[in-house]
């Protein structure tokens, strides 16, 4: 597989992607994270992750960077949905507990919307987990927040920490999507490319 571009400063995204083997280099762009207020909840991340790649893709179609503007560009968003509300990314530590504190001892979905852009084509696409949450004490939710310090991850929380070792009843959908990027569904849309 050739390489593609990652746009995403995503820790996550970057493991994952190594862990697949892909060959990449991270290009990304700040882009606005809004979306229309009547948008259907599943297409929020697509549209988000859409605005990332074709800022990406724009990005790298100046002459400067012109060698690697023949290079997929993928581009992802991940959000968090209890009871068809969006619970984005925690402001400070209190948000943060507040949050686990609504997701205790309930089930919620974890939407990734996807990208890739190659040239004028493009594959996009959302993927579905849903996860639930023994009930956490308070105690265990301010061990987490104030050790892992959950504020750059929708919900507060990445599945791959403590929390996610010990609060999780169980998962229905793809691991990694939780992570943030639905690995296997990716590497399928690549080859299809």
């Amino acid at each position: 597989m050739h390489s593609i571009i990652l746009a995403s400063q995503s820790p996550r995204r970057k493991q994952l992607l190594e862990w697949a083997e892909v060959s990449f280099q991270v290009v990304s762009q700040f882009t606005d994270e809004s979306f229309p207020a009547d948008m259907p909840i599943e297409d929020i991340p697509v549209h988000i992750a859409r605005n990332k790649a074709l800022a990406t893709q724009a990005y790298l179609k100046d002459a400067f960077h012109a060698r690697h503007a023949d290079e997929p560009v993928l581009a992802a968003d991940t959000i968090v949905v209890l009871d068809n509300e969006v619970i984005n990314k925690p402001c400070d530590l209190e948000e943060a507990v507040a949050m686990l504190q609504k997701l205790s001892g309930r089930s919620h979905r974890v939407i990734t919307g996807v990208v890739i852009l190659d040239g004028d084509k493009e594959i996009s696409f959302a993927d579905i987990t849903e996860v639930e949450f023994h009930s956490l004490s308070e105690s265990q939710i301010r061990f987490y927040v104030e050790k892992y310090q959950p504020l750059d991850k929708a919900g507060a929380y990445a599945i791959q920490e403590w929390i996610g070792v010990v609060g999780i009843r169980s998962i229905k959908g793809d691991f990694y999507n939780v992570m943030g990027l639905p690995v296997s569904r990716v590497l399928q849309s690549l080859h299809q490319l």
